[in-house]
């Protein structure tokens, strides 16, 4: 939601602002910059700190600074308060998909972590519906402080959540997941621990090398083309939608987001269709399936004239893109043993924020350049490629135990 509630109202901010395409753009594009930075950062931190103090960090930090954009009163002012709120968001949105992983039997993994990603979609659903309603009302700058409800998962998290046992474990803090499985009834009062002696720390130069380690380089080059073509073709395209269908069929700011809201429940049954088939049909192959559809969507929406086609073809794209998304979260954790899990994803996820800063600039400018038709192509040429490297470098996880992989 935190994501993406600017798209909404990003027509009323660049007319208040008095915004060209490249100003705009920069806007949107300074936010996937701190997303960039938070998604490493807090990757290495879910390594060191926890799975959990991460997680509170990062919520606190994308709640307030959302808001925040409420207050700004220039263009400059915005740019830093998006900044310092994509920090907070880029090192939240891997966060869940680690910690799940690590608790989640290796059966039923996919469909978990398809089933918890897809909270994405109400999230992207929210971003709408919440500036559908207030926007006529208060405008857009209260309708930013909705941002502010994700602030009720700080405690919930503090009070319920417990850390990831193999976190802990790794970590040598065995007697803490002796508390937590006792507490759980899953394991008797009184059952001791063998050994509690903690690994080596390993400096962050060595966690990064091992990444491009004989081992691992294959499946780190491929989540980071993953990672950066999903990235740049979501964001690409839903942050400057309502924008486009304002301006290729001159509607109103509340009827494009009308229009933005039909496509986006189309991202609902196309989540939870790659979820639920994830650990049947495995990662591999609906990654590549749905990457291609998506491909094969931004074609023809590139080459559409009519209002019907465009939409058509718009929930095409966003069913089958966010079925991607699926796989990519499940596959994200499952390809790193746990003392790199946090940096490993972190990492990939910070990729994909190189090609979020690209994103909302290049699109405005291709559309301006060559109409619908420019910036589809790029769009379809990028589903493509992930999908091609998905099947040259990717291996299949369905229904094998993290430690296996």
């Amino acid at each position: 939601m935190n994501v993406m509630l600017i798209a909404a109202v990003l027509t009323p901010i660049i007319s208040e602002f008095k915004l060209d395409p490249l100003g705009s753009g920069l806007l949107l594009s300074v936010g996937y910059l701190g997303m960039f930075i938070g998604a490493i950062t807090c990757g290495v931190l879910a390594d060191r700190w926890g799975r959990k103090k991460t997680l509170i960090f990062t919520t606190t930090t994308m709640t307030a600074f959302t808001a925040a954009n409420a207050l700004a009163p220039d263009p400059l002012t915005m740019g830093l308060l998006r900044f310092l709120a994509g920090i907070g968001l880029g090192g939240a949105l891997p966060q869940p998909g680690v910690y799940v992983s690590e608790y989640i039997p290796a059966r039923y993994r996919g469909r978990f972590l398809g089933l918890v990603e897809a909270s994405w979609v109400y999230g992207a659903l929210l971003s709408l519906l919440f500036p559908y309603v207030m926007f006529p009302i208060v405008g857009w700058r209260l309708t930013f402080l909705v941002a502010l409800v994700p602030i009720i998962l700080v405690p919930m998290v503090a009070h319920f959540l417990p850390e990831s046992l193999r976190y802990l474990q790794l970590k040598g803090r065995v007697n803490e997941v002796l508390e937590s499985l006792t507490r759980e009834g899953i394991i008797p009062k009184g059952f001791t621990e063998t050994s509690s002696t903690p690994p080596r720390g390993r400096k962050l130069v060595e966690t990064l090398k091992e990444l491009w380690s004989k081992s691992l380089w294959k499946r780190t080059l491929l989540l980071w083309v993953f990672w950066a073509v999903l990235v740049y073709t979501y964001h690409g395209i839903f942050i400057w939608l309502p924008t486009i269908y304002a301006k290729e069929m001159g509607l109103t700011v509340v009827k494009s987001i009308e229009w933005t809201l039909i496509v986006t429940l189309a991202q609902v049954p196309g989540y939870y269709s790659a979820a639920l088939l994830l650990d049947k049909v495995g990662r591999k192959g609906i990654s590549i399936v749905y990457l291609a559809m998506a491909g094969l969507g931004s074609v023809f929406l590139g080459l559409s004239s009519s209002s019907n086609d465009i939409l058509l073809w718009s929930i095409v794209i966003s069913f089958f893109n966010l079925g991607a998304w699926s796989a990519l979260y499940t596959y994200t954790p499952e390809l790193y043993p746990t003392h790199i899990r946090g940096t490993g994803s972190g990492t990939a996820a910070s990729i994909g924020r190189v090609a979020g800063i690209i994103a909302p600039t290049a699109t405005p400018l291709l559309y301006a350049y060559g109409g619908l038709a420019a910036p589809f192509t790029v769009f379809a040429l990028a589903h493509f490629l992930g999908a091609m490297v998905v099947a040259v470098l990717g291996i299949e996880t369905k229904g094998k135990k993290l430690e296996e992989i």
